[in-house]
C-alpha cells in the first residue's frame, strides 16, 4: 500500500507555499482606503485639503505680513530667485530663495511715460524661516513666530500689495479661515438636514412622502443666486460681521439642503425594500434602530461624497457674494472681500497681481473635486 500520508503532508505544504490569497477579512473601512489610496487625485486632492486646513488653522503662523497694516499701495512682488547675480561675496545659489525689492528706475517708458519698474539686484533678502515678526493670538497664548520671512525683517510680498498696501498673500492665508469656516459649517449643516429629512421621507412614505416632496420642490425651484442678493441685502449696511456672516450661512443652509434631501430620500426608498430591512420589521425591530443600524450606514457613503463635492460649490458662492459685497464685511478678511479691488479692467490690466485670491480659490475647489472624485470611486461597490 502506498504511504498516502506523506503524498497528503507533501501537497499542504505546497499549497501553504504557493498560495496568496488573504485569507483574512477585511472591513469595509479598509476595502475603501484601499481603493482610494490607489487613486493619485484622490490622493493629491487628500493632501491638499489637509495642507489648506493646517494652514487655515495655524493661518498668523503661515502669514509673513501683518494683514492689517499697510506698506506700499499697489507694490508689485517681489522677485524671487535661487541666485544672486554679480561678482562679489553675495552672488551665486543659495539653499533658501532670495527676495528682491522691485523699485522704480530714472528711465521712462518711450510709450507710456512711466518710470520702468525692475527687481533691485543690488539689495537681495535672504529668506529665513521661522523668523520673528508681527504679534498675534494662537488658541489665547501669543506668539511672534512665523514659517517664513526675510533675514533681516525687511517686508516680503510674495504676491504684492493692494490698493491700501496690505500684503496679498497674508490677507489671503488668513481669509481662508473666514472662507472655509463659512464652507465647513454650511455644509455640516445641510448634511445634517438633508440627511435626517431624507431619510425620514423616504422610510415612513406615504402622504407625508408626498406633500414633503412637493415641499422640496418648491424650494429647488427657487433661483438662487436673485434669491441670495436679495436675502442678503436686506441686512443693513451697519449690522456687526458676525450677523453678516450667521446670515450666510442660513441663507446657504436654507436653499442648499433640499437636494441632498432629495438624493438621500431616493436612496432610503431603496434600501428599506431590501430582505435584512424586511427581516428587521418581522422580528419586531424598531424604527429607529432600522434606520440607524441598517439605513443609515447604507446611505453615509453617498452623503461623504456629497459633502467632498459640496464643499467647493459654497467657496465659490461666498467668494461670488463676497465679490459683489453682499457676504464678508471689514475688518473681516475672506477671497471674496479680496476680490473686490479687481473690479475694474483698469485696475486689473495695471496691477494684474490683484487677482492672486483666484489662485486660492482654484486651489480649494480642486482639491475638494479631486478628494471628492477619488471618493466617489473608492465607495462605489460596483
Amino acid at each position: 500500500m502506498a504511504d498516502h500520508t506523506g503524498i497528503t503532508a507533501l501537497e499542504e505544504e505546497q499549497d501553504q507555499r504557493v498560495s496568496t490569497v488573504n485569507t483574512e477579512g477585511q472591513s469595509y473601512r479598509a476595502l475603501v482606503w484601499r481603493r482610494f489610496r490607489r487613486s493619485v487625485p484622490g490622493m493629491l486632492g487628500l493632501i491638499l485639503v489637509c495642507l489648506l486646513l493646517i494652514m487655515a488653522l495655524f493661518a498668523p503662523f503661515f502669514a509673513p505680513q501683518n494683514p492689517k497694516v499697510p506698506t506700499i499701495a499697489f507694490a508689485p512682488p517681489d522677485k524671487i530667485s535661487w541666485y544672486v547675480p554679480g561678482d562679489g561675496d553675495n552672488a551665486g545659489w543659495r539653499l533658501l530663495p532670495v527676495a528682491f525689492p522691485i523699485v522704480e528706475s530714472d528711465e521712462l517708458d518711450p510709450i507710456t511715460f512711466q518710470p520702468i519698474t525692475g527687481p533691485d539686484f543690488n539689495n537681495p533678502r535672504p529668506f529665513a524661516l521661522f523668523v520673528k515678526g508681527w504679534q498675534y493670538e494662537l488658541f489665547g497664548l501669543t506668539f511672534s513666530r512665523h514659517f517664513i520671512g526675510t533675514a533681516d525683517g525687511t517686508p516680503l510680498h510674495i504676491l504684492g500689495t493692494d490698493k491700501l498696501g496690505r500684503d496679498i498673500l497674508s490677507r489671503g492665508i488668513i481669509g481662508s479661515r473666514i472662507t472655509l469656516a463659512i464652507a465647513l459649517t454650511s455644509i455640516t449643516l445641510i448634511t445634517i438636514l438633508g440627511t435626517l429629512l431624507g431619510i425620514t421621507s423616504g422610510y415612513i412614505g406615504g402622504w407625508f412622502d408626498l406633500w414633503f416632496q412637493r415641499f422640496v420642490e418648491v424650494i429647488l425651484a427657487f433661483p438662487q443666486l436673485p434669491l441670495y442678493l436679495a436675502l442678503a441685502s436686506l441686512i443693513p449696511v451697519t449690522a456687526p460681521s458676525g450677523l453678516f456672516l450667521t446670515f450666510v450661512v442660513v441663507v446657504i443652509v436654507g436653499l442648499g439642503w433640499a437636494q441632498l434631501s432629495r438624493e438621500v430620500r431616493s436612496k432610503t426608498l431603496a434600501l428599506r425594500q431590501i430582505d435584512y430591512v424586511r427581516a428587521a420589521l418581522a422580528i419586531g425591530a424598531s424604527d429607529g434602530r432600522i434606520v440607524t443600524r441598517h439605513i443609515l450606514p447604507n446611505v453615509l457613503s453617498h452623503v461623504i461624497v456629497a459633502i467632498t463635492l459640496g464643499i467647493p460649490t459654497i467657496v465659490l458662492l461666498e467668494s461670488f457674494l463676497g465679490f459683489l459685497g453682499f457676504a464678508v464685511k471689514p475688518p473681516l478678511i475672506s477671497w471674496g472681500l479680496m476680490l473686490q479691488d479687481a473690479r475694474t479692467f483698469s485696475v486689473i490690466g495695471s496691477y494684474p497681481w490683484i487677482l492672486s485670491p483666484v489662485g486660492f480659490v482654484l486651489l480649494t475647489v480642486f482639491a475638494f473635486n479631486a478628494l471628492g472624485d477619488g471618493l466617489r470611486d473608492a465607495v462605489d461597490p460596483y
